[in-house]
């Protein structure tokens, strides 16, 4: 039964991630950077310095724009960088990495044009609360003809974060780690669901459940101020982590760039393979660097749309900042870890990957490495799942509207999904969250460029306030 469901997965996943989805991404991204003529190198001091810029009274919105990036990096540093590039790099071999960063970098602008329109057309609720995101730059922006599309964003997003990105890979992520670590040779098990599970899995899964219960139900300024504390203490120890690793292994950094060059272009293969090599190894970067970074996903918007601010622009510079923290910074310090030790192609899978290339690359004790990326994907994905629950049920509330009683009961419907995660396999978790990552990317990037007009006005007037002195 199990096997009849992870094919039946598999075949979705291959026919969502096939080669159209994936040009799609490519194209958005490149007719974006041409059409803003490569706002994400010219300006790239200017998204620096709108960062730590302060607020200014006055402006609609409920949080700042260094917690709207934590609250979005909160959803997307978490397993895809840790387990999300080691699973990439298995299946499509060292080359998946230079496809993700290559999305990445074209990504980054997708992430700005969709977190200024996200700001652009946000609506303030009933309550006074604001509310934005993909489904409403559909409605607003596009028309109400093209509202059915904006619900089927949000329909693809409930499910992302109940059924994939939100809940079950980061808890899967988290509960293997901590057994890795604990009783990796799975010595105290108690029998559930017909298998056997390791005690460490159960407890760990049941202190997360509470852990996510007690900061989901203080809705998202609390997720903000949680966000704001553990992402940049979390992701500055694992990329400190990562950088010793290739300081002590520095003379192989060259010829790791070499083996990721090949390999993403099947140069590695035997003959007549190439081809299918480099499609494999472009499927997996660019479906992994979504899931990490999820630029052009839609996600990160709904965060954005929160932001006090009244220049749309000055947050979509402040937003694809994300992009290049999330991949191009620590998914390839990731990725060339693990190319580098080799763990990649020893017969090991998600997060044991990343693990033994800790273990060979650190200088400690292996316990010791150990440890350090348990905590470091603890957190990450604990931040993830808070996230996510922001971002589904913002979906959810697009689709029904703002009624309390319902809204309350996904809450604890995704605590639900967040306690039954670590029993999931890991293979189907994963290929679970790949199809709705892919189908939430559809009609968002289809809204992208459908308003790219809307998006390079915004960005001239934008501009030529800051370099008239107008914007300080």
């Amino acid at each position: 039964m199990t096997k009849a469901i992870n094919d039946v997965l598999k075949q979705l996943d291959d026919l969502v991630w096939g080669i159209p989805l994936i040009v799609l991404i490519l194209a958005v991204g490149i007719f974006m950077t041409i059409r803003l003529r490569g706002l994400q190198v010219r300006r790239f001091s200017l998204a620096l310095r709108n960062l730590f810029a302060n607020e200014k009274k006055g402006e609609h919105g409920e949080m700042s724009s260094f917690a709207a990036l934590c609250t979005a990096l909160s959803a997307t540093i978490g397993t895809g960088n840790i387990v999300g590039v080691a699973t990439a790099l298995v299946a499509g071999g060292p080359g998946a990495l230079f496809w993700m960063v290559v999305a990445a970098i074209v990504g980054t602008v997708t992430k700005y044009a969709e977190c200024l329109l996200a700001i652009k057309y946000r609506v303030v609720a009933e309550d006074g609360h604001i509310v934005g995101g993909p489904f409403y730059y559909i409605e607003r922006g596009m028309g109400k003809n093209f509202r059915w599309l904006g619900k089927l964003f949000a329909i693809f997003g409930i499910g992302a974060g109940l059924l994939g990105i939100g809940t079950f890979t980061q808890i899967n992520g988290i509960t293997s780690a901590v057994n890795s670590f604990f009783d990796p040779e799975n010595q105290w098990c108690l029998q559930l669901f017909e298998r056997e599970y390791s005690w460490s899995v159960i407890i760990a899964g049941l202190l997360l459940t509470l852990c996510v219960a007690l900061v989901l139900i203080g809705g998202i300024k609390r997720i903000s101020n949680v966000a704001q504390v553990i992402v940049p203490f979390m992701a500055g120890t694992y990329i400190v982590s990562a950088f010793l690793i290739l300081m002590f292994h520095i003379s192989e950094i060259p010829a790791a760039f070499v083996t990721i060059f090949q390999s993403a272009f099947g140069l590695r293969a035997a003959a007549g393979g190439a081809l299918g090599a480099m499609l494999a190894a472009m499927q997996k970067g660019v479906a992994r660097g979504i899931f990490s970074n999820e630029a052009g996903l839609g996600s990160a918007p709904i965060a954005a749309a929160a932001v006090q601010t009244d220049e749309p622009a000055a947050q979509g510079l402040v937003s694809m900042l994300g992009t290049v923290i999330d991949t191009v910074i620590i998914c390839t310090m990731t990725g060339l870890t693990i190319v580098i030790t080799g763990s990649w192609d020893v017969g090991l899978d998600g997060v044991d990957v990343t693990t033994r290339a800790f273990q060979i690359g650190l200088p400690f004790q292996p316990q010791v490495s150990s440890f350090i990326l348990m905590v470091c994907l603890v957190f990450f994905a604990f931040t993830t799942i808070l996230g996510w629950n922001y971002y589904s049920e913002k979906c959810l509330e697009y689709l029904i509207g703002s009624r309390p009683g319902v809204l309350k009961a996904y809450q604890w419907l995704y605590i639900l999904c967040v306690f039954i995660g670590p029993f999931m396999t890991v293979s189907a978790v994963w290929t679970l969250a790949d199809i709705f990552n892919g189908l939430m990317a559809i009609p968002n990037l289809i809204a992208i460029v459908a308003l790219s007009g809307v998006v390079v006005a915004e960005t001239k007037k934008y501009l030529h306030k800051v370099d008239s002195g107008l914007l300080k």
